[in-house]
């Protein structure tokens, strides 16, 4: 880019590139140092030491942003930065949705306080698949926008690639595809499916999954049994009504949404992009059907808010320059007054204090259907360094002659990917039955000794050593590890090690890993 392009540039979207600042900064400043990382973030940054086409619990993506994350140090500011970025992206792909269906400053501007100032901004706090999962939707309805606007062949290639890579990251984005199938089909805009490129997109998209596909195949397609887990376990908690209701938790959600629809159903100049209305209703019922999470549908949002963005500042006519910036005003203000509830602010004493407000606002229900003392995934950010220390210290004092033949084993995969990050270097790696950890234990030849974290073993394990010793706790009262115990087993019995790999290779056969 030549200097007078780069002016034009600069020149064109400065604001832009001051809200995207605003975006990362207050991904930052809206976290208390109290809080330390999530139990998915310690499973996805395991990832990164076991590369692979597919994951148990889910596809590669996030394997590749922490092998990343690890090249540039694996520090927690460069974990917290991806999911910021990612926000941040998907801010620009709603600019440029605005810009594209004609709005203007005043509009492009709305947009992107609505995405900044929302529930997204406490997405982007995690290094999880959902905050690339709505970049990837956003970019989706971007791309199909222009190639509506100027069919070109090249913009449904692009559709392919970032459909590919939103399914690396999530299969959630297949309800995307099948809405959009459900909205094309239902408006003018089915004369997709007789272009010969569209069957060139839906090839190509195939092709960039293939290697995806032939390890859920290789597998016996983990992601079905993966999903039946977390129906029994989590979906079957969830109130169909309480998903429907938590959608309008979007500060100005109901306004702008109301006007994209309205917008997209009698505004002319949105004839063309009809198909985005019915594409949300066919998600929503899904997802309603299906009884998926809240915040699964996010992702519909950013096209949303632009639409409606555009449409009040098209009927606003001269009047925008007032009550666009009021609407504005509006979001930030609601959103700063609730961001200490909703961002993980407020350190674990002050939140008991607050109790009936975060009661009340639905944040202390977690996936088992109870309301417990904090909102789980605040809960799920404490005492992991606590337990890695103290881990550390039993396995420092088991003899260096017996080191090699010890095993680190974990209740589930927070607590070990824990271990794994804080302790990495200066102890083995540790494994679980758990999720994607089962397929990396190593095959066991002659077990000495077993430091164990999670809940006390069974009458018949510690049979099998010689002793057994409880060497530590975690006392964080507020984390949802708290009483988890860390203990050393030593003395193994023969029989041990040939016991560990069979329950695996049972456990492994039977999907008995959630």
């Amino acid at each position: 880019m030549n200097s007078s392009k780069t002016k034009l540039f600069f020149g064109k979207y400065w604001i832009l590139i001051l809200l995207v600042a605003v975006k990362l900064i207050l991904q930052f400043v809206l976290v208390n140092p109290v809080y330390e990382l999530h139990r998915d973030e310690f499973l996805h940054l395991d990832q990164a030491f076991h590369p692979a086409a597919g994951y148990i619990s889910v596809p590669p993506f996030s394997s590749w942003i922490a092998s990343l994350i690890y090249l540039f140090g694996g520090g927690i500011f460069w974990i917290r930065f991806f999911p910021a970025f990612f926000g941040a992206l998907t801010i620009v792909f709603a600019w440029l949705i605005a810009e594209e269906i004609g709005g203007r400053l005043a509009s492009k501007i709305l947009v992107s306080v609505l995405l900044i100032f929302s529930v997204l901004a406490r997405l982007n706090v995690l290094f999880q698949p959902n905050s690339f999962d709505i970049l990837a939707w956003t970019i989706v309805f971007y791309f199909l926008i222009r190639y509506i606007n100027t069919p070109q062949t090249k913009w449904l290639l692009l559709l392919a690639g970032i459909i590919a890579l939103g399914l690396y990251n999530k299969y959630n984005i297949l309800f995307l595809i099948a809405g959009l199938f459900a909205g094309l089909l239902l408006t003018p805009q089915r004369t997709i499916f007789t272009k010969k490129a569209f069957y060139i997109t839906i090839a190509l998209g195939l092709i960039l999954f293939l290697p995806n596909i032939i390890w859920q195949i290789k597998n016996h397609f983990p992601v079905i049994h993966h999903m039946e887990a977390l129906g029994r376990s989590q979906l079957v908690n969830i109130n169909r009504i309480d998903f429907l209701m938590d959608q309008l938790k979007f500060g100005l959600i109901g306004i702008i949404t109301l006007a994209a629809f309205w917008g997209l159903a009698f505004y002319k100049p949105f004839k063309s992009w009809r198909f985005i209305g019915w594409t949300f209703i066919t998600v929503i019922t899904l997802y309603t059907l299906s009884r998926g999470k809240s915040y699964y549908a996010i992702g519909l949002y950013p096209v949303l808010f632009a639409f409606g963005s555009v449409y009040l500042e098209a009927i606003l006519k001269k009047w925008k320059i007032i009550f666009i910036p009021i609407l504005a005003v509006i979001q930030i203000v609601v959103f700063l007054s609730i961001a200490k509830f909703l961002m993980p602010v407020q350190s674990p004493s002050e939140i008991i204090t607050n109790h009936e407000t975060y009661e009340k606002m639905g944040l202390l229900h977690w996936e088992d259907g109870e309301n417990h003392p904090l909102p789980q995934d605040f809960a799920d950010m404490l005492g992991w360094r606590e337990m890695a220390d103290k881990a550390l210290v039993a396995y420092q004092t088991i003899q260096a002659s017996e080191v090699k033949n010890t095993l680190i084993f974990c209740d589930n995969y927070g607590q070990t990917g824990a271990l794994n990050y804080y302790n990495r270097g200066k102890m083995p790696e540790a494994y679980s039955f758990n999720t994607d950890y089962i397929y990396w234990i190593p095959t066991q030849n002659q077990i000495q000794n077993m430091l164990l974290v999670g809940n006390k073993p069974s009458q018949k394990i510690i049979d099998l050593f010689t002793a057994i010793k409880l060497v530590g706790v975690v006392e964080n009262e507020f984390a949802r590890e708290k009483g988890t115990e860390i203990y050393l087993l030593t003395g193994a019995k023969p029989e041990v090690s040939g016991m560990i790999n069979k329950m695996a290779a049972d456990r492994i056969s039977k999907f008995d890993i959630f």
